[in-house]
């Protein structure tokens, strides 16, 4: 079961990396309309919330959502997104009692990837295509 949930995460990293990647440099403070999160928001926020629903849901520590300021460039969250998905292949690879949280992270990072997808398209860009 522990190469299957592996198996899934490394898809959904490589899949958010290119997604990542996909959009330029200069358009990462992209918003698609007011009040909606930038696209270097959208990742930091992705990437901050794989931490915080391991820590909750799959750890079950209980952390409070307190979301750390976005900076830095395209480079930076990128390098933000892949800690983050390291920390949680440590966690899985680690065992214990991953089922309760592993899908719930999953589809938080589905949904918000889904929008970063939309900026994408907005600006003109095709996403990368999904392989599973």
């Amino acid at each position: 079961m522990k190469a299957q949930f592996l198996e899934h995460l490394a898809i959904s990293r490589d899949y958010t990396l290119n997604v990542a990647d996909a959009m330029p440099e200069d358009a990462y403070e992209f918003s698609p309309a007011p009040g909606v999160w930038s696209f270097r928001e959208l990742m930091h926020h992705i990437a901050y919330g794989i931490l915080w629903w391991r820590d909750n849901y799959i750890l079950q520590q209980e952390t409070a959502w307190a979301p750390t300021p976005v900076k830095g460039n395209k480079a930076q969250i990128r390098q933000e997104l892949e800690a983050a998905y390291a920390s949680l292949e440590d966690t899985v690879s680690a065992g214990g009692n991953i089922h309760n949280g592993f899908h719930a992270t999953l589809d938080h990072i589905s949904h918000h990837r889904g929008q970063a997808t939309i900026s994408l398209r907005i600006q003109g860009i095709v996403p990368p295509e999904y392989n599973f």
